[in-house]
């Protein structure tokens, strides 16, 4: 059996703790690989390795960098295929998603192509006489990133394409149930030219992990999961002077108003509630009708596209049609959600569409839950508050549009928002008043372009700063402010109160 290595100085290395962790296949629910899991003092060998590194990468010129990263987004594009049965094969979401997922990632990549346009600085000439100020942005030094396996290539892209191109050196922590991609990523950045050391990968249990967020020699640390991981991540990265984006959980919700265009709701709102099984940090799995009859009319359509959903293995034989959503990522995961809506129907939620006894034909131990709709949520239910992460559709009816936008701004996550209608004056004032760092207006998942910065609000983010755009360039450098004055004979006096230049 295939076990994944870490990748280390260049090369794709076995533990030698002999230690492994099995990879399912979420379709089968079989063992398709083990992954080794390295110890404390490989790990920190791999941080020694990237520290190594930092001195020669980030002296070589922006413009060399980026020419590394260009061919590195010709690989990528080479071989969008194997990366995408990969993570189809790891993670379960369809063939299509996943190459949806590496689109996204590839153009974190093409952004970050552009760096030295994007670390050009200021420069002010003349503050005072005969003197001139300039700034630059210079790199940390080793920076690492903790990621989760919803999106094993993306969220890893939103981090390491930015950091390295900006001079820094990269070690990456993917998840244990995901984790191939990642290797193979590096082993692309290797044949683009990227010079050993500069970009690693471990695999390691979570209690050897937090030594990224306390070795001295990182200098950041950027994660993507759970808002109570995030949080511990923050707090310890913080206490250990590093600077920290750490991305948590979301509850994101959308409001249908009566006006809204039900057709292209109702398609919106299944790709946002069902696409990539609900996994995903920017899914939909809460709508807040305003108005009885739009949330009957809501239901009413919705019933039918649930029902019809094709659930099944994420890659399928030559010929066959593909399917909507593959199956969860773990068995665990899928009795978490299969208990989720348990608790729905115990708080009184009325199950309209039950995906719990979902059947795969020839697929039998698979993780596979179906598309699932509730009725009549209300807003203390936990299926309502806590993230479910799963192909689970609550409706929420409201009465009218300020007690809906109260019940959307009291989650206490804030990462995606979303308005339907075709009334301009709801859609303005649910933009300036929504407590979401992403909104979209007739829009499901308003996942920015990666020349933006992605980024949400309360306990879905802990940090200043955004991922990728212009927030990810902030976050991978450090300002230097340069003023300086070239004597030409002139006399000079000592000054001891502060100086003033103007």
């Amino acid at each position: 059996m295939i076990t994944v290595g870490n990748f280390v100085q260049g090369e794709q290395v076995v533990s030698q703790t002999k230690q492994t962790q099995p990879i399912y296949n979420p379709a089968t629910g079989n063992i398709d690989r083990l992954v080794s899991q390295c110890s404390a003092e490989e790990l920190s060998d791999a941080i020694a390795a990237a520290d190594a590194a930092f001195p020669a990468w980030s002296a070589m010129t922006p413009l060399r960098r980026a020419r590394i990263l260009m061919k590195f987004k010709m690989l990528l594009e080479e071989h969008r295929k194997e990366l995408g049965e990969i993570i189809s094969q790891e993670n379960g979401k369809v063939f299509s998603d996943a190459q949806g997922e590496l689109t996204r990632g590839i153009e974190v990549v093409e952004f970050a192509t552009g760096i030295p346009h994007l670390i050009k600085g200021e420069n002010s000439y003349n503050v005072g006489t005969g003197v001139d100020s300039r700034s630059v942005m210079q790199p940390l030094g080793v920076v690492a990133g903790i990621t989760p396996f919803n999106f094993p290539a993306m969220v890893p892209m939103w981090m390491f394409p930015i950091a390295i191109a900006c001079g820094n050196t990269f070690v990456l922590k993917p998840p244990v149930t995901a984790p191939s991609v990642a290797v193979r990523l590096g082993e692309l950045l290797k044949e683009a030219g990227l010079p050993d050391g500069v970009f690693n990968v471990v695999h390691c249990d979570n209690d050897i992990a937090e030594q990224l967020t306390k070795d001295p020699r990182i200098k950041a640390v950027s994660f993507v999961g759970s808002s109570v991981v995030a949080e511990k991540v923050y707090s310890s990265a913080s206490a250990h002077a590093k600077r920290v984006q750490a991305f948590g959980a979301a509850k994101n919700h959308a409001i249908v108003m009566p006006d809204a265009d039900l057709d292209a709701s109702v398609s919106a709102i299944m790709g946002g509630a069902f696409g990539s099984a609900g996994e995903r940090c920017m899914a939909l799995p809460i709508v807040v009708a305003v108005g009885d009859q739009t949330a009957d009319k809501l239901i009413e359509a919705l019933i039918p596209k649930i029902k019809a959903l094709h659930v099944g293995p994420g890659i399928v034989e030559r010929g066959q049609q593909e399917n909507d959503m593959g199956p969860l990522i773990s068995a665990a995961h899928k009795e978490k959600v299969v208990n989720y809506i348990n608790i729905g129907i115990e708080e009184g939620a009325k199950l309209v569409v039950d995906g719990r006894d979902c059947k795969v034909e020839g697929f039998p131990e698979g993780y596979f839950v179906g598309g699932t709709l509730f009725d009549n949520v209300t807003k203390d239910m936990r299926i309502r508050r806590e993230e479910i992460f799963g192909p689970v559709l609550g409706i929420v009816r409201a009465p009218d549009y300020e007690t809906a936008l109260e019940i959307v701004n009291s989650s206490d996550y804030g990462n995606g928002s979303a308005i339907f209608t075709t009334n301009g004056h709801y859609a303005r004032d649910f933009t300036m008043r929504v407590q979401a760092g992403m909104v979209g207006v007739n829009i499901p998942v308003a996942v920015p372009m990666a020349f933006h910065s992605f980024g949400g609000w309360k306990r879905s983010i802990f940090g200043a700063l955004d991922v990728h755009g212009p927030d990810g360039v902030r976050f991978y450098t450090q300002m230097k402010t340069i003023t300086s004055r070239w004597p030409d004979g002139q006399k000079t006096i000592a000054e001891f109160s502060m100086p003033t230049l103007g």
